[in-house]
C-alpha cells in the first residue's frame, strides 16, 4: 500500500476561498466517481460555503471534554476505518484539544497518508512555521497555530487561491466572511489594505520557491542544462579581492530591478592547496551578499571558467557578474581572463555582465595562500620556454640576423633560461641551459654544424655560459620558490591569526569554524570525532560538507587531537606543510567544544541552583503560610467540637467564617503553587479566542470585596485575543494584590483603553507603591515587597499573573501611581486579525 497524495489549498488570509475551492473540487472527483468524505470542515456561518457541503459524504466527528465544555475533532479513527480514496481536511494547522490523538492536525493527515488515503486540505500562509516572525512584524499579531514548513513542501500538489485585497475587503463588507458586528472591526485592523498585500506578496513568492524546487527536480530528471530564463537568477563570481563588494552591490542592483530576482555569489577555489584568496576578505563578502538577501557558495575546480558556468547551468541562472580582470594588459597576450573566457563560452542563454572596479589591471598580485609547489601548468609552461624556446630562436637568427655574434647569441639563449626558472623552476631551466649550449656550438662556434669546438677561446665562452645559466636559474627558482614560500606563511599567519582572535572574542560556533577549514582547504567535508575510550565506537560532535565520514581511517585526512578525538577530511590527501596549519584548526575545534560544554554545564547547574533556591522559598513559605491557615482551622475546629463550652450561635458563626476564611487562604495558596508549577514546566497551552473584556474581568473579582474596586471598561473597546480561563486568573491575582495594599477607604480603580493595536489593562492603587528598583524584583517568584504580613501569601501572585499573562502573548508590567501607589499595566493583543472562533472551536484563527 502506497502513501496517500496531499494537496494544499494555499491563501494569503482568511476569507479568499480555500474551503470554498476544495469543497468545489470535492464535487468535481465525485462526479468523476471516486470514494470523497468530509474528514473535517468548517464553514464558520458562511452560507455559501455551507452549501457546498450538500451531497457530500460527512464523517462524525469526535467529541472531546474539556475545562467543562464540549469540543469536536476530527475522527482519524473512524476515517481510517471509512478509507476512502479522498479525505477533505480544513485548516492543516489547528491545533487539537487535549486528549486527542494528536497534538496537531497535520499529524492526523500524516496518519491518514501514511494509510494511502489522499487528502485535499488548506492553509493560510501567516501560518508557516518559518514566515511567523514576518506575519507578526507586518499585521501586529502573533500566530500560535503553526505547521511546519516541511509538512507543507511535502505536498504533492500546492494550489494557490488568490484574491487582490479589494476585492477580499468587499467580500467582506459584503458580510460573506464575518458577522456583520465583526466587518467594522477587521476591516480596520487585520484586514487592512496594506495588511493583505503583504501577505499576499508573501503567499506568492512562497509558491514561487516551491514551483522552483518542482523546476530543479524536473530539469534534473530529464537532464537538462540549458537555461530557461522563468526566474531571473544572478551568479557573481568572486575572485576573494577587494572587488567582489562592488560586484555583489552591483549584482543586487541588477535582481532589484525584475521581481523575485535571486543574487547567488560564488567563489571557485582551486584543489591544489589552501585557497588563493584571504579568508577574512571572503568572510567579509559573505556577511555582504547574506544581507542583501543573496546566498553564498563555494565551489571547488581547477579551471574556473568551467567550474563557473557549470555552476550557473546547474542553478538556472540568467546573469553572471564578473569584474574586469586584474591581470595587467601584456598578460592577456598570452592567456585570456576568466571573464573574457566566461563571456566567449557563455552561449546565448546566459548574458555576463563585465564591471569595473578600482582594482582592474592592477595585478594580481602574490597569492595570499598558494602552495609552495609550482602548478602544473606554470611547469609545462617553463618546459616549452626552455626547450621550444631557444629552437625557435636558433630559426630567428639564421633568418634575420645570421652574423649577430656569439657573444649577443649568447646573451639571448640565457634570456631563455632565465624565463624557464621563472615559469617552471630549476629543472626547465638546466634542460634549457643544456640545449642552449648544444645550439650554440652546433650553429654559432667554429666548426659550424658540428658538435665540436675549435678554438679554445670558445670552449670557455660556452662552460661560463652553462656556468652562469645554471647559477641564474638557481637564484631565479630559488626566490620564486621563497616568494611563493613567504606568501603561504603570510596566508598560515593571517589564519592563525583569525583563529586567535576567534579565542579572545569568545566566538564558540563549531559548525562555522569547521565551515572555515574546509573551505580553506578546499575539501568536501570536515568531521569532528570523538570516543571515550580506545576500545569505543567513533560519534559525531560535528560535521560540515557533504559525504563526512564516521571513522578517521576513512578519511583522505585524519588528525588526532589528544586520545579521544580526531578531525577528519575528506576531498583530497593534504601536503605535509598543511598539516602545521591543520593542527591549529583542531586544537581550536577541541577548545570550542569543551567551551560549548562548559557553557551547557553551566546553564544546567544555573538552572539547578535557581530550582534550588525556589525549592527552599518553598519550603519557607511552606513552613510559615500554609501552617498558619491550617493552624487557625484546627483552632477553630477544636474549639466547636469541644465539650466544655456551650458557644453561641454567633460564636458559632464566627468560628465557622475563621475556618471557610482559612479553607479560602489555603486554596489560593495551592492554586498558586500549582500555577507556578505549571509554568516551570512549561504545560501551560492557551486556548486563544477572541474575548470582550467587560465579560472577563468582572468574573476575576470575585474574590476581593464588592466596594474594593472601582471597574471602567468600555463597552466600545475592541476585542482582545486570549485565553479567558488564563486572563481571568491573571487579573484575579494582579487585582487582589492591589486591593491587599491599598487603604480603606481608597477602592482599586481598573479601567481599560486602546493603544495602536493592543489593549490596555490598568489596575491602579494607592498603597505605599515600590521603588524602581523593586519593580521587576515583585514578579519574581516568592517575593513580597516591604511589610507584607506573613500568611498574606507565598509570594506567587504576580509571579502566575506575569507567565499566564506572557502565554497568552500579552506584556504585565509595573508604574508608579501619579500621587502615589502602583499601577499594573497589562498589555493584550487586539484580535481585530483573528475571525471570531465557535464555541465548540479552541483555535486562534480560522482559514
Amino acid at each position: 500500500m502506497g502513501r496517500g497524495k496531499l494537496r494544499i489549498y494555499l491563501g494569503a488570509a482568511p476569507g479568499v476561498g480555500k474551503t470554498y475551492a476544495m469543497l468545489s473540487e470535492a464535487h468535481r472527483r465525485i462526479e468523476r466517481g471516486t470514494d470523497c468524505v468530509v474528514g473535517f470542515v468548517e464553514h464558520h456561518g458562511r452560507p455559501r460555503t455551507e452549501v457546498m457541503l450538500h451531497g457530500l459524504e460527512l464523517v462524525e466527528r469526535r467529541r472531546l471534554e474539556y475545562r467543562g465544555s464540549t469540543f469536536t475533532e476530527m475522527d482519524v479513527d473512524a476515517i481510517l476505518a471509512r478509507r476512502p480514496a479522498v479525505a477533505l481536511v480544513d485548516e492543516l494547522a489547528h491545533t487539537n484539544v487535549p486528549g486527542s490523538r494528536n497534538a496537531k492536525r497535520w499529524q492526523d493527515v500524516e496518519e491518514l497518508l501514511q494509510a494511502g488515503i489522499d487528502v485535499v486540505s488548506t492553509v493560510n500562509i501567516q501560518h508557516l512555521e518559518s514566515l511567523g516572525d514576518v506575519v507578526e512584524t507586518i499585521t501586529g499579531v502573533r500566530q500560535r497555530e503553526t505547521v511546519p514548513d516541511e509538512v507543507a513542501r511535502r505536498a504533492d500538489q500546492i494550489e494557490l487561491v488568490d484574491m487582490s485585497p479589494q476585492a477580499l475587503r468587499r467580500r467582506m463588507a459584503h458580510g460573506n466572511v464575518y458577522q456583520p458586528d465583526k466587518v467594522d472591526a477587521a476591516l480596520s485592523n487585520y484586514f487592512r489594505p496594506g495588511n493583505l498585500t503583504a501577505l499576499r506578496e508573501l503567499a506568492l513568492l512562497w509558491v514561487a520557491d516551491r514551483v522552483d524546487e518542482y523546476l530543479r527536480e524536473y530539469r534534473g530528471e530529464h537532464n537538462i542544462r540549458s537555461t530557461w530564463q522563468a526566474r531571473e537568477r544572478i551568479v557573481v563570481g568572486l575572485t576573494g579581492g577587494p572587488e567582489g563588494r562592488t560586484l555583489i552591490r552591483r549584482a543586487a542592483r541588477l535582481a532589484e530591478k525584475g521581481a523575485g530576482g535571486e543574487v547567488l555569489a560564488v567563489y571557485i577555489a582551486a584543489s591544489d592547496g589552501l585557497t588563493s584568496a584571504s579568508p577574512k576578505e571572503l568572510a567579509v563578502q559573505r556577511t555582504l551578499v547574506e544581507d542583501l538577501g543573496g546566498t553564498f557558495h563555494h565551489v571547488i575546480g581547477d579551471n574556473v571558467p568551467d567550474a563557473l558556468l557549470e555552476f550557473a547551468r546547474g542553478v538556472n541562472a540568467t546573469q553572471i557578474v564578473l569584474g574586469v580582470s586584474r591581470r595587467r594588459s601584456w598578460q592577456s597576450v598570452f592567456r585570456p581572463g576568466v571573464s573574457a573566457t566566461v563571456a566567449r563560452e557563455s552561449g546565448p542563454d546566459l548574458d555576463v555582465h563585465i564591471v569595473t572596479h578600482d582594482e582592474a589591471a592592477k595585478g594580481r598580485g602574490l597569492p595570499v595562500a598558494r602552495g609552495a609547489r609550482l602548478g602544473r601548468s606554470r611547469i609545462i609552461w617553463g618546459w616549452l620556454t626552455g626547450i621550444v624556446g631557444p629552437a625557435l630562436l636558433t630559426v630567428l637568427l639564421s633568418q634575420v640576423v645570421p652574423d649577430l655574434g656569439l657573444a649577443n647569441d649568447m646573451l639571448l639563449f640565457l634570456t631563455f633560461t632565465v624565463a624557464a626558472a621563472m615559469l617552471g623552476g630549476l629543472l626547465p631551466a638546466l634542460a634549457s641551459a643544456a640545449v642552449g649550449s648544444l645550439l650554440l656550438n652546433y650553429f654559432y662556434t667554429p666548426p659550424l654544424y658540428r658538435f665540436t669546438i675549435s678554438d679554445p677561446k670558445n670552449i670557455v665562452a660556452i662552460a661560463i655560459f652553462v656556468g652562469v645559466a645554471v647559477s641564474v636559474a638557481s637564484v631565479v627558482d630559488l626566490a620564486a620558490r621563497r616568494t611563493h614560500q613567504a606568501a603561504r606563511l603570510r596566508a598560515e599567519s593571517e589564519i592563525l591569526s583569525f583563529l586567535a582572535g576567534s579565542v579572545l572574542r569568545g566566538e564558540d560556533s563549531l559548525d562555522a569554524l569547521l565551515e572555515r577549514l574546509r573551505e580553506t582547504f578546499a575539501m568536501q567535508s570536515a568531521v569532528l570525532l570523538e570516543r571515550t575510550s580506545e576500545v569505543d565506537s567513533w560519534t559525531t560532535a560535528a560535521s560540515v560538507g557533504t559525504g563526512p565520514v564516521g571513522r578517521p581511517e576513512d578519511a583522505d585526512v585524519d588528525l588526532p587531537i589528544g586520545d579521544t578525538m580526531a578531525l577528519a577530511l575528506t576531498g583530497r590527501v593534504l601536503p605535509a606543510e598543511d598539516r602545521r596549519v591543520l593542527g591549529a584548526f583542531a586544537a581550536q575545534a577541541a577548545v570550542v567544544l569543551d567551551r560549548q560544554r562548559l557553557v551547557d554545564e553551566a546553564g544546567k547547574a544555573k538552572e539547578l541552583a535557581e530550582g534550588n533556591r525556589i525549592r527552599t522559598a518553598l519550603l519557607a513559605a511552606v513552613s510559615h503560610d500554609l501552617r498558619t491557615p491550617l493552624a487557625g482551622i484546627k483552632a477553630s475546629v477544636s474549639s466547636l467540637r469541644s465539650a466544655d463550652v456551650e458557644w453561641s450561635e454567633d460564636d458559632k458563626a464566627e468560628l465557622l467564617e475563621g475556618i471557610e476564611n482559612g479553607a479560602d487562604r489555603l486554596a489560593a495558596l495551592i492554586g498558586n503553587l500549582l500555577d507556578m508549577s505549571r509554568l516551570n514546566t512549561g504545560t501551560v497551552v492557551p486556548l486563544i479566542r477572541e474575548t470582550d473584556l467587560d465579560e472577563v474581568v468582572p468574573m476575576a473579582l470575585g474574590g476581593v470585596p464588592e466596594d474594593s474596586v472601582d471597574l471602567d471598561i468600555p463597552e466600545t473597546l475592541p476585542m482582545v485575543a486570549v485565553d479567558r480561563g488564563l486572563l481571568e486568573r491573571a487579573v484575579a491575582n494582579i487585582v487582589e494584590n492591589a486591593v491587599k495594599y491599598s487603604p480603606a477607604g481608597r477602592p482599586v480603580h481598573v479601567s481599560a483603553s486602546t493603544l495602536g493595536r493592543r489593549v490596555e489593562l490598568r489596575v491602579v492603587d494607592r498603597g505605599p507603591g515600590v521603588p524602581d528598583e523593586a519593580k521587576a524584583r515583585i514578579f519574581e517568584p516568592f517575593q513580597r515587597h516591604g511589610d507584607a504580613p506573613r500568611g498574606a501569601g507565598v509570594g506567587l501572585g504576580l509571579a502566575v499573573a506575569r507567565g499566564f499573562t506572557e502565554a497568552i502573548g500579552g506584556t504585565l508590567a509595573a508604574e508608579d501611581t501619579p500621587g502615589g501607589g502602583l499601577t499594573m499595566v497589562l498589555t493584550l493583543p487586539m484580535a481585530g486579525g483573528t475571525p471570531p472562533a465557535p464555541a465548540e472551536l479552541p483555535t486562534s484563527a480560522v482559514t
